[in-house]
C-alpha cells in the first residue's frame, strides 16, 4: 500500500526468515492507518525490510531498521535503492536485544517486531523493550509470535490491547501507558 504499493521488493528464502504474511501486514496497518503519517518507527528483526517500507510507503517520517544478518542487511540495501529510499531509513546492523539495552536518544512512535520463530524469544525482546529508553507514552508495539510461545499481557507500563491467532502465529498489539 501507500505511496510505494504494487512494487516488487527483493525477497530470498533463508532458514533465518519467516517473512511476515500479507494478511498480518495488512491488519498492522490498518490499525496504525490514522497515526503512522509523520511518525517514528523502530523495526526489530527487520529481515528483508518488508515492514519498513511498508511504514515509509504509508508516510512515516523515519524507520529505523535493526537487523544482524548480513544477507538481510544486503537485501533491505538492494530494496532501498529499488525504492530509492533516502536518510528516511537508518539501518542498524546490530543485536536487537544489546541494541534495546544501550541508552537512545529517539523515542519511537511505533515499533514493529518479528523476531525469528527458530528462538522463540518474543517474551525476551518484550521484556527487554519493556526495559529501553526507546518508548514513550502511547508508543504502539506489533509483535508477532509462534503458537508455542507464551507471552504476557503485560510488561512493565506496555500492556496488551489485542491479540490475534493467524494460524501458527499470533499477533499482539501492546501501547505503553
Amino acid at each position: 500500500g501507500g505511496k510505494y504499493g504494487g512494487r516488487k521488493l527483493v525477497s530470498f528464502k533463508a532458514p533465518h526468515l519467516r517473512p511476515t504474511t500479507d494478511r498480518i501486514k495488512e491488519v498492522i496497518f490498518n490499525k496504525l492507518q490514522f497515526s503512522i503519517e509523520d511518525s517514528v518507527v523502530l523495526d526489530l528483526f527487520s529481515g528483508t525490510g518488508y515492514l519498513s517500507f511498508e511504514a515509509l510507503s504509508r508516510e512515516a517520517a523515519q524507520v529505523v531498521a535493526v537487523e544482524m544478518n548480513r544477507s538481510s542487511i544486503q537485501i533491505i540495501e538492494k530494496n532501498r535503492k529499488l525504492l530509492e529510499v533516502g536518510n528516511e531509513l537508518e539501518l542498524v546492523r546490530d543485536d536487537v536485544l544489546k541494541f534495546l539495552g544501550r541508552p537512545s536518544n529517539t523515542q519511537f512512535d511505533i515499533v514493529l517486531i518479528d523476531p525469528p520463530f527458530t528462538k522463540k524469544m518474543a517474551s525476551e525482546v518484550l521484556q527487554a523493550l519493556s526495559q529501553s529508553e526507546v518508548y514513550k507514552s502511547g508508543t504502539e508495539v506489533f509483535i508477532e509470535s509462534t503458537s508455542q510461545e507464551s507471552v504476557l499481557d503485560e510488561y512493565g507500563s506496555m500492556k496488551l490491547k489485542k491479540r490475534q491467532s493467524y494460524g501458527d502465529k499470533f499477533l499482539s498489539h501492546y501501547i505503553f501507558g
